[in-house]
């Protein structure tokens, strides 16, 4: 029987959850399997090289320190915004997400983590960064 090795395409049903407190932050149940192929950057690489040697129907719990996962907090992401330059129809509440695009067209993700009269702090950190994750994984096919 084979197993995943690298540069295979799996599919892979998962649960991940944070390791702290075992929340669940996303899973493959009730949808399709999840599509991948490795080496190419597409997953994180604890979650990669927890799939290396698996084989087909096999099930296992991996355990993905953040430096393998989405890393550090980086306070350097946190950037203060003066609320003149959110659009009107905006009314910022604590966690609420929040897309700013670059000059370059490319869109990045933000979450407001504090809300001021006159601005507000925006974190453009991954919402998993510094968080150490589990995942269950189970392979379903491997081409």
């Amino acid at each position: 029987m084979s197993q995943v090795k690298a540069n295979d395409t799996v599919k892979v049903h998962y649960t991940g959850k944070l390791k702290n407190n075992g929340q669940v932050f996303d899973t493959s149940e009730n949808r399709e399997p999840l599509e991948a192929k490795l080496g190419q950057g597409m997953l994180i690489p604890g979650f990669e090289k927890g799939l290396v040697d698996m084989k087909v129907n096999e099930k296992k719990t991996i355990e993905i320190p953040k430096e393998e996962a989405y890393g550090d907090i980086h306070e350097e992401l946190f950037q203060k915004v003066e609320k003149n330059q959110l659009p009107e129809e905006i009314k910022p509440e604590i966690g609420m997400g929040l897309v700013s695009t670059n000059p370059d067209g490319s869109q990045r993700q933000l979450r407001v983590t504090d809300v001021q009269e006159d601005h507000i702090v925006v974190d453009a950190n991954h919402p998993l960064a510094g968080q150490d994750l589990i995942f269950d994984l189970e392979v379903v096919s491997i081409n």
